[in-house]
């Protein structure tokens, strides 16, 4: 009875005054720890009451807080790669400030979506019946319906309206010209001989109404809306497939080495091996920027090494689309052309960054403001300074990138839309401290700085390319 009488005893004991406990069996294990040599922790983690985690006999650490709460501390990699110089790297800068994604493996796979396409031209000449015939010859019957041909009549489909650029219309007596162009109905697709259409604001010839005028070749045709009829349930089917495209990530790195005498030598200034890194860092960005721009997708064999090398391809090369201009200083009209072409025909964002060589950025700084195109204030966007370049089709920031220069491409840039360029990433920015000394190579400090990533552009027709005729 005495001993059991004891151990319930040591039992409300120990539950009142359990936290003390606790800390004793902790205090105890970490002796026990460092004195095997396993750990050199100076503190302990013990539960709390509520499910919480307390620190005791010792200070909070990194270290502490990483076992504790390994999601409490943010990765600063990136947050310091993007303060070093970010107006000399603008892709590499805008990419990471967007997020990369994480790539299971070195190549990349992804999709694009295209639009369809909204314009094309006539293929052939189209001559309206002539009625006015010498006396006993057989004048033609004009007809309603009309077969056309264009350069790509996949794109129309029956039920599609058409704009005839630069051909008007006629009123409603078929006669007097309209203001308006004249638009045609397709009345059916003929796989081989064009499409069957009719005028919706047609010309009157002889006694028939709304027959289709004559059309130029090489005019314009604009697909716009569909039209049915009352009774119509359904309408031709419109079907979009995303197309597959790929990109190597490309392993980039950089190594930094520190002798131990140089580290113990006395400097006249403060350089250190974080100065080092800082300076590699940069090299190595702008080197990156280069391959992200205007690389060439390879996988090529390195009979040294016995192993393949992966090179990632540039978006230059992804862009859709392509600008050319003429003079050495460019006009308003032109670039109201660039605008235009940028912001129109892509469903893309309506602000755009337009990088650019010397060359190029000095022909837009000749531009004369006016009312139609204007240059703004300076506008700071992902960490970098840019100039407004504004138009009622939408807004370019303007920004050299001296990465242009040196690849003698001074006279070129590339428009792209941030809303459509997208970072992977196979292996995130990481450095890695090198023991060369313990391996017996050299006294030094090393390190390495390591990062396997691609860049690609998910809408191509979204970014155009900017070179001089």
């Amino acid at each position: 009875m005495i001993i059991v009488r004891a151990l319930r005893t040591a039992v409300r004991w120990t539950l009142r005054h359990r936290k003390l406990v606790l800390t004793l069996i902790a205090m105890a294990l970490v002796a026990y720890l460092s004195a095997d040599g396993s750990s050199i922790l100076a503190a302990a983690i013990i539960p709390g009451v509520a499910g919480g985690r307390h620190v005791v006999d010792g200070p909070l650490t990194t270290d502490l807080t990483r076992e504790a709460s390994p999601d409490l501390l943010l990765n600063e990699i990136d947050r310091q790669i993007v303060k070093i110089r970010p107006m000399a790297t603008p892709i590499d800068q805008i990419s990471r400030y967007g997020g990369s994604k994480h790539a299971g493996s070195m190549q990349v796979d992804y999709y694009n979506v295209d639009t369809k396409p909204t314009c094309t031209t006539l293929a052939e000449d189209y001559d309206e019946p002539d009625i006015d015939v010498e006396e006993g010859e057989t004048p033609p019957t004009p007809t309603v319906k009309v077969t056309i041909q264009t350069d790509n009549d996949e794109m129309f489909d029956a039920s599609d309206t058409i704009l005839v650029q630069g051909v008007l219309g006629y009123k409603e007596d078929g006669v007097t010209l309209s203001t308006s162009e004249l638009v045609l109905y397709v009345v059916s697709r003929d796989t081989t001989n064009g499409l069957v259409v009719m005028a919706v604001n047609g010309k009157t010839i002889g006694d028939v109404k709304n027959c289709v005028p004559s059309i130029e070749a090489e005019t314009t045709l604009i697909r716009m809306g569909r039209a049915a009829s009352e009774l119509d349930v359904m309408s031709p089917q419109f079907e979009a497939l995303p197309q597959k495209a790929s990109n190597f990530c490309q392993i980039f790195k950089m190594q930094v080495e520190q002798s131990m005498l140089q580290k113990l030598a006395n400097k006249e200034v403060d350089w250190t091996m974080s100065d080092q890194e800082e300076a590699a860092i940069y090299d190595m960005r702008l080197g990156m920027e280069k391959s992200f721009l205007f690389g060439v997708k390879q996988r090529l064999w390195n009979p040294d090494k016995k192993e393949n090398i992966m090179l990632t391809g540039g978006i230059w090369h992804q862009a859709g689309k392509d600008f050319h201009y003429a003079a050495a200083t460019m006009t308003e009209n032109e670039v109201i052309d660039m605008m235009r072409e940028a912001f129109t025909g892509n469903n893309g964002s309506k602000r755009k960054v337009l990088l650019g060589g010397s060359r190029l950025i000095g022909a837009l700084s000749h531009l004369d403001v006016s009312r139609v195109v204007r240059s703004g204030e300076s506008v700071s966007k992902w960490g970098i300074d840019f100039t407004e370049l504004r138009s009622k089709f939408g807004t370019l920031y303007l920004l050299l990138s001296e990465v242009f220069d040196d690849c003698g491409m001074d006279d070129s840039g590339l428009i792209i839309d941030p809303e459509y360029i997208q970072k992977y990433s196979h292996i995130p920015f990481s450095t890695e401290a090198l023991n060369l000394k313990s391996s017996g190579l050299r006294n030094t400090d090393a390190l390495v700085l390591t990062e396997a990533s691609c860049v690609v552009l998910r809408y191509p027709k979204a970014h155009m390319r900017v070179t001089k005729r």
